[in-house]
């Protein structure tokens, strides 16, 4: 099964080809992902050097975050143009889960953190079972470097671009406990988004494309400003 994922919850995107549990391209935007110009290119210039083409895919990945609010919009907008384009499936995935699967099988708690901006991260905790399949622990968070270090109490995995924001904080609250990976891990990878969209995918499960939508997790500042003015 031949999978293209696509991750713009961060500042800069991904995009990766899978077929099967073999990735065969991937490129990883160096380059804040802000028009969706800019990541159809990649798209396109992906499968050209892959010597695929759109109509030989079996479905799409997208990344639904939480994350940029804007870097959502752009990829979800874009999937949706595709898959009404080439009549394939789309699967969904959270970019949490994408981060905490980029983490080998351990013994480790694992916890994803996406910067949110406003003195927040976006997280959640993960675990790996007996039969090193992942388990998501939590909710879907957003909140306080300072109470998401409070409560860990064991060794922690830390991955995801907020370990550069607060650096400093995490190294100095965690210093006996926190684990940090490869820095070519910190940004979900979207042979990673079709890895996970490829399992939901062989299993039936797909979006529908009517009504799927990011996973903000908080309202925007929009809606904030909104809520603000016109209080229910």
């Amino acid at each position: 099964m031949k999978v293209l994922g696509i991750d713009t919850s961060t500042r800069c995107g991904s995009v990766g080809l899978m077929d099967e549990e073999k990735v065969i391209s991937e490129y990883l935007l160096n380059i804040p992902v802000t028009h969706s110009e800019s990541l159809l290119e990649t798209i396109e210039y992906l499968l050209k050097e892959a010597h695929c083409s759109m109509d030989k895919l079996d479905g799409w990945a997208i990344s639904l975050g939480p994350g940029s609010f804007t870097g959502l919009r752009i990829g979800v907008s874009t999937i949706k143009g595709l898959a009404y384009a080439t009549q394939k499936p789309v699967a969904g995935v959270s970019s949490l889960d994408v981060l905490a699967s980029q983490i080998s099988p351990t013994p480790y708690l694992i916890c994803p953190v996406l910067d949110a901006r406003k003195g927040e991260v976006y997280t959640a905790f993960y675990r790996y079972d007996e039969t090193n399949l992942l388990q998501r622990q939590s909710d879907y968070l957003a909140m306080k470097p300072e109470a998401l270090v409070k409560n860990v109490k064991e060794k922690i995995i830390l991955i995801g671009d907020a370990t550069k924001t607060y650096d400093s904080f995490f190294r100095d609250s965690l210093s006996s406990f926190a684990l940090l990976p490869s820095p070519s891990l910190h940004l979900p990878h979207g042979s990673t988004v079709a890895r996970l969209g490829g399992d939901l995918l062989r299993k039936g499960v797909s979006l529908d494309l009517k009504f799927f939508t990011p996973i903000y997790v908080r309202p925007s500042e929009a809606e904030i400003k909104w809520q603000e003015k016109y209080p229910i």
